[in-house]
């Protein structure tokens, strides 16, 4: 796995987020979005936030299948193909057109929650994994992830919480013991050992003011051309 982002020269970028469950990147992305919609000397600029799995109509019903259970008793690799089948709809339909005309796709969850979802916690092989995503990903790579880093405890204890707020159970990860979602944590941690060039954990224990000035500091330093303010043709 190479350590950077393959170069694609586009004007926006692709930007992902990943963490375990209740880590935040709801917020996060919306208040990204926010600060990346301020655009440029040159006006607003485009972006696009979507989700995985999900983000077309039908990787969205690909999404309600998953998380209700259905694909659990076939095991972990009948999940990552779903995935697949998912991420393939949702690349093709959406994230590469909006990169394509320009835009910054921001995306909760890519291919690296399935690497730590039904790899490192789950038991698929990672040769599995590494070549569903030579088909499915191919070149587009997030050119930024930002792995939002939160103890489970602390996660799930949140994700419990919102679930009440919105009367709803948990779903098919969330309901999974402790033991899994620590593993979760450490796959996520060492992807972005593995990984430094693409990667770049955040504190997600910290305020939700404080998690995104680090967000924000991140990608003004590793994608300065998304930076509010700053000129596309600088």
């Amino acid at each position: 796995m190479t350590d950077a982002p393959i170069a694609t020269g586009r004007a926006g970028g692709f930007i992902t987020f990943e963490g375990g469950e209740g880590a935040g990147k709801s917020t996060q992305i919306a208040r990204l979005a926010a600060w990346l919609r301020a655009g440029t000397e040159g006006g607003p600029r485009e972006v696009v936030t979507t989700r995985e799995p999900g983000g077309s109509p039908r990787a969205e019903r690909i999404r309600a299948a998953v998380l209700s259970g259905i694909a659990k008793p076939h095991g972990p690799f009948a999940e990552a193909l779903l995935f697949a089948a998912a991420r393939l709809d949702h690349l093709s339909t959406l994230i590469r057109p909006s990169l394509a005309r320009g835009a910054v796709v921001v995306c909760d969850r890519f291919s690296d929650s399935t690497r730590a979802y039904q790899g490192a916690a789950g038991g698929l092989e990672p040769e599995t994994l590494s070549a569903l995503e030579r088909v499915v990903v191919g070149p587009t790579r997030p050119d930024l992830t930002l792995i939002l880093d939160l103890a489970p405890e602390i996660g799930l204890a949140r994700a419990r919480q919102r679930d009440r707020a919105a009367a709803s159970a948990p779903d098919r990860f969330e309901a999974e013991a402790l033991d899994f979602h620590q593993r979760l944590r450490a796959a996520f941690r060492a992807i972005a050992e593995a990984e430094p060039g693409r990667c770049v954990v955040i504190d997600a224990q910290a305020t939700p003011d404080a998690v995104a000035r680090a967000v924000r500091a991140a990608v003004a330093a590793r994608l300065p051309h998304l930076a509010p303010g700053v000129s596309d043709a600088a």
